[in-house]
């Protein structure tokens, strides 16, 4: 059902699960236990999540301290966006690197995030539907931000003037206290 694929930061998985089209139009799995179980092992996912974007809308870079930590199961479920994960495992040798991933509904992909990770997207068309399944339900207090710009990360997003929350806009940068309880 699922083709994988690995990057050079340990845990992220790129899921690319097959596709029929016909005259009619097209029939795709987007979830599989047992599939899910041999790409990324097993995980037990409590909370679902949709946003929808509209071009050079950027969220993020998001996460939750333990024991709150969610993994994430993302894809595009219409138009199209760059999504960037941010190695935050102190103990990592990728510490403080990221992946850039374009995610599209045409190109249809899952992306696993463990947890560990900062995550944020670019909405890069209109109407652009991203969908969550999350590991760890959302807990305003553990939740935490780091700057999306954060010359510390250099991470292009592929977008001009983005449009970004008072939120995100007020987050930590990386070298910043993110990673402390309030």
């Amino acid at each position: 059902m699922i083709a994988t694929e690995t990057f050079p930061i340990s845990g992220l998985v790129l899921l690319r699960p097959r596709s029929f089209a016909d005259d009619r139009g097209s029939f795709m799995e987007t979830w599989s236990q047992r599939a899910m179980d041999e790409a990324i092992g097993s995980q037990r996912f409590v909370q679902d999540n949709e946003s929808i974007s509209r071009a050079g809308v950027l969220r993020g870079l998001h996460f939750q301290l333990d024991p709150h930590a969610q993994g994430k199961l993302v894809r595009v479920s219409r138009g199209a966006a760059i999504d960037v994960c941010v190695d935050i495992r102190r103990d990592s040798p990728t510490f403080g690197q990221h992946v850039k991933v374009h995610l599209s509904a045409e190109a249809p992909t899952l992306l696993w995030v463990p947890p560990g990770f900062a995550h944020g997207f670019a909405a890069l068309e209109d109407g652009t539907v991203f969908n969550y399944k999350c590991t760890a339900y959302y807990h305003p207090q553990a939740e935490r931000t780091i700057r999306w710009d954060d010359p510390a990360l250099g991470i292009d997003w592929g977008v001009r003037d983005p449009l970004v929350s008072d939120k995100d806009r007020a987050g930590f940068g990386f070298e910043g206290p993110w990673h402390l309880p309030n």
